[in-house]
């Protein structure tokens, strides 16, 4: 039988708080930021102990996850609009260039720091920590950027 536990992320406390620039809005193209909760459902079989894993194990990665992006300005390396130096992070958007030193960065393998692009790279992290869990089916990772707003990623691992 297929279970799932479910952690939100507002009430656990797995949250960050960063900036970010998505140049293809105009809007969003504004240096602007977000507090950002990570959720997950793992769905699984019950191991023996009649879990499908520990909550705390789960939490942990991703307090660790969001650790990492805390107080951080997100930048997706793979846009064409970034460029790296030695020790500054350049973003051009339009007429405007933004220059951020490299230790209040964030570099992310993304083309963009969008919410459903941060879930992504959630759940690839997540993934790395959980390959020992052969248990786990499916995962859900959501990234709410405010309260009743948020995207989501669903994988399916068998």
């Amino acid at each position: 039988m297929i279970s799932y536990i479910e952690i939100d992320g507002w009430h656990a406390n797995i949250r960050f708080s960063s900036a970010h620039i998505i140049p293809e809005y105009d809007k969003c193209g504004r240096l602007h930021g977000h507090t950002y909760a990570i959720h997950a459902k793992i769905y699984g079989e019950m191991e023996e102990n009649g879990i499908i894993v520990d909550f705390r194990f789960a939490k942990d990665i991703l307090k660790k996850i969001a650790d990492e992006l805390d107080h951080k300005i997100l930048i997706p390396v793979k846009s064409p609009l970034v460029k790296i130096k030695e020790k500054e992070v350049r973003l051009s958007n339009g007429e405007k260039d933004y220059v951020f030193p490299l230790e209040d960065c964030a570099l992310l393998p993304l083309r963009s720091s969008s919410a459903e692009n941060l879930a992504s790279y959630v759940m690839d992290k997540f993934l790395e920590s959980l390959k020992d869990h052969k248990n786990i089916v499916e995962i859900e990772i959501g990234i709410d950027e405010g309260f009743g707003q948020g995207a989501k990623v669903k994988k399916r691992l068998k």
